[in-house]
């Protein structure tokens, strides 16, 4: 048998057919088009199943189940997307809508969960029974997964990992708390820390890094200076990891995961991320006398949350 895999996003939907060794296939992507009906966007998503499985040269009589990650708040038991908001879904009855238009089981869970699922399957956490994986992105998100199964609570909507407070009465939050993991340790709070500290040190050279402005500060910028030997650089990127490893060594404290791996954008700097990092859980951590977990770069990239929302059948 295979499965097919989808990736919704609020910009596309991109889908796989993934064998029973998490082998993709063949997979295509087609714009989200996220102002639409939920009808249409289940239509077209739909036909991009049909698509890729025909280009995968499958019967579609061996398709098993598709599977989907979602942005949002999931009610899985039910196929119901019960709020994304870059999407604009609210109470959706998403499997249901997919099913209309191929009568197959669909499953529905959140894209982050679905992507930790892909890493224990085929990536980073590849054998392990208990792993976290953290996404380091616009936000800060992730997945958890005990037994191999996704961990999200009594009501599907567990391991919102960003939204866990380091700083007590700290940055607001986008979602009304202060002081959240997410609101450092995000993309979006590291580009926050370099313009500030671009603005309190006009002889940085991040200023000529970025054309003399702040408004074209990204992610990279403060790594890129500071391995350039950029004392004001080399401060944000350490306050920044420091951060990351605040929420990281709570999670292995909490957890004791066999492989936490980091994802999303910022994991690309690799071990010049991760290594002070690890450096960090080791003197912070509790369970000083025993195993330990290994902390990792993600391995999949974006065919995380192809091949996890492939395997989510068999996480039921």
């Amino acid at each position: 048998m295979v499965y097919i895999g989808v990736d919704l996003g609020g910009t596309k939907i991109a889908a796989g057919v993934v064998n029973d060794n998490c082998e993709i296939l063949y997979k295509d992507s087609i714009p989200t088009g996220a102002s639409r009906p939920a009808e249409e966007i289940a239509a077209d998503m739909a036909a991009l199943c049909k698509s890729v499985t025909e280009k995968a040269g499958v019967d579609p009589a061996d398709v098993a189940w598709i599977g989907i990650g979602s942005p949002g708040s999931i009610d899985r038991e039910n196929g119901v997307i019960l709020y994304a908001n870059n999407i604009n879904f609210l109470k959706t009855p998403f499997a249901a809508m997919l099913r209309a238009h191929w009568d197959i089981p669909v499953y529905i869970d959140n894209d982050a969960n679905a992507a930790a699922l892909g890493e224990a399957y085929a990536g980073a956490a590849k054998g392990c029974r208990d792993a976290i994986m953290v996404t380091l992105g616009t936000g800060v998100g992730g997945g958890i997964i005990i037994d191999r199964k996704i961990y999200s609570g009594f009501n599907s909507n567990g391991a919102e990992l960003g939204h866990t407070v380091i700083v007590a009465d700290g940055r607001p939050c986008t979602c009304g708390r202060h002081g959240c993991w997410e609101a450092y340790a995000s993309v979006t709070g590291l580009i926050a820390d370099t313009r500030a500290a671009m603005l309190a040190h006009p002889e940085s050279s991040m200023w000529k890094l970025e054309d003399g402005s702040v408004e074209n500060v990204s992610g990279k910028t403060a790594f890129i200076a500071a391995k350039a030997g950029d004392p004001v650089a080399e401060e944000v990127v350490r306050k920044y990891r420091e951060y990351v490893a605040i929420g990281i060594t709570n999670l292995v404290n909490i957890f004791q995961p066999e492989v936490l791996c980091v994802g999303g954008a910022i994991s690309k700097e690799g071990e010049y991320l991760l290594a002070p990092i690890r450096e960090f859980v080791e003197r912070e951590r509790y369970t000083r006398y025993c195993k330990q977990t290994e902390i990792k770069i993600a391995s999949l990239g974006n065919d995380a949350g192809i091949i996890g929302a492939a395997m989510l059948g068999k996480s039921v």
